[in-house]
């Protein structure tokens, strides 16, 4: 064999681990940033009336609130590119740390905020390390866990976003009470929560190894094979004698992969593959992001719903929002990505419309329009965390963080940008009708994701990474698809 070569079994050894408590300590070491995320944009939301009353100290507008959500989203987009860039380059331990201690910064100074521009910033920060573990938890994640379950388990650790919202709706519903503290100090102390949370996670995540698909195509063969031992010894005192390993991998380790060499292969390697994250992306992100930021102010403006009382409707909108990745998941590794998808995309944007119509003819309460959104979400949960699980698998391991944030980054700034901006204009302009257009497009823009994916959806139910897309440094590969 050349010398220059590397053959290895990593990817079919990890691959027919057994689930196992090693398994579960990776879960909660890495997923849990999606808590995080999910407290961050629900504390947003519920406390978007509160921050424009006088008293609050900030005094935001509408506009305003919109804007901060805009700028959490931005920070997200470029951190993404950023910590995505170096993730590939560095590696996947480093940057989930590096991350995570920025967010912890940034969280606690978005509660010492006095005036719009300094909270701002903070939002921005805080929005630009939660970008960045995207792209890093991700990519590690699915190179940690067995392909036979690797759908199930993505989406639901992206829908633990929902159990961070759930928290954050149940806090706001204490801490903006006025009775118990005053205006501007309850939304301070909400903010603060996000920081004790992430210290938590710091202590846990310490122990998740790095990646040894990482390692071994950046050379680090010996120590990729320390990791995996190790990882195997844990799960055999568990579980016993583990089944034989599968295929070799034979590669040619490289030390970095450029940014023209990542263009070659979105563009002209994979051109249909990047147009289907292109689509998932830009339609999930609209939806969230134009919804939730402003969730609050349309309660309150257009049903009269105290800010207080904001929590209460967001309780139920994130259960929906957790269950449904949770009893869907499995059906991604059985019935297949493509089927799944493809429905979760099409019927959320189904059901929005069929909400929109009732809310803009005048025919809904506060409480009939969080049915609907439950009932909404349930699938478009499912079909949120599709596109993180659809980007990760169909791209080459020494890209896999970058495409991940850049496919963020695109659909996001498209998506989570515009739809907050464009929410908080129409609720400001204070009529239904305008609302009403803002779900139209978000509804529009998912069920045209849910077609792409049926036309060119990639089948990735139960395959290894390598064989979805085999990594760029492997001695044959493919093209279009394995």
């Amino acid at each position: 064999m050349d010398a220059g070569l590397v053959r290895t079994d990593i990817p079919s050894r990890l691959d027919r681990l057994p689930w196992s408590s090693w398994h579960w300590r990776v879960l909660v070491g890495l997923g849990t940033v999606w808590i995080l995320d999910g407290l961050e944009v629900t504390i947003v939301g519920a406390l978007g009336d509160r921050l424009t009353q006088p008293e609050s100290g900030l005094r935001l507008s509408a506009a305003e609130v919109g804007g901060a959500a805009s700028a959490y989203v931005t920070g997200a987009v470029l951190g993404a590119i950023l910590f995505g860039y170096l993730t590939d380059r560095l590696g996947r331990k480093r940057m989930f740390l590096l991350t995570l201690a920025l967010y912890l910064v940034a969280t606690v100074s978005t509660a010492l905020a006095t005036g719009a521009a300094f909270f701002f910033a903070c939002r921005f920060l805080t929005g630009a390390a939660i970008g960045g573990e995207y792209s890093a938890i991700n990519s590690a994640i699915d190179e940690l866990i067995p392909a036979r379950v690797r759908g199930a388990v993505d989406l639901i650790i992206n829908g633990s976003f929902w159990i961070g919202a759930i928290a954050g709706a149940a806090v706001s519903i204490v801490l903006l009470d006025p009775a118990r503290f005053a205006p501007n100090v309850g939304w301070r102390l909400a903010f603060g929560l996000g920081a004790v949370l992430g210290i938590g996670i710091v202590l846990v995540r310490r122990h998740v190894p790095e990646s040894p698909r990482w390692l071994f195509t950046h050379g680090r063969l010996a120590e990729a094979e320390r990791i995996v031992k190790g990882i195997e010894e844990q799960v055999e005192q568990e579980k016993g004698k583990l089944p034989p390993a599968g295929d070799m991998l034979v590669i040619r380790p490289r030390p970095k992969t450029s940014l023209a060499e990542l263009a070659v292969t979105l563009a002209k390697t994979y051109p249909k593959r990047t147009v289907l994250g292109l689509s998932l992306f830009i339609g999930q992100a609209f939806l969230y992001n134009a919804i939730f930021f402003t969730q609050a102010l349309v309660l309150s403006k257009f049903f009269g719903v105290r800010d207080a009382r904001v929590g209460l409707f967001i309780i139920p909108l994130g259960l929906g929002n957790f269950l449904g990745p949770l009893l869907l998941g499995r059906l991604f590794d059985r019935v297949g990505r493509r089927v799944m998808i493809s429905t979760s995309f099409v019927l959320s944007g189904a059901l929005l419309i069929a909400t929109a119509v009732p809310f803009q003819l005048g025919l809904l309460t506060e409480t009939t329009l969080t049915v609907g959104w439950v009932v909404i979400f349930f699938f478009a949960s499912a079909a949120a965390s599709s596109a993180y699980l659809t980007v990760s698998e169909i791209f080459p391991m020494e890209i896999r963080a970058m495409a991940i944030a850049l496919f963020y980054a695109v659909g996001t700034g498209i998506g989570g940008i515009a739809g907050p901006l464009l929410f908080g204009i129409a609720i400001e302009i204070g009529t239904v009708n305008a609302v009403a257009s803002g779900y139209y497009l978000g509804a529009i823009l998912m069920i045209l994701a849910g077609v792409v994916e049926w036309t060119i959806g990639v089948e990735a139910a139960q395959k290894s990474l390598e064989h979805v897309a085999p990594p760029l440094s492997a001695v044959k590969a493919h093209a279009e698809g394995p």
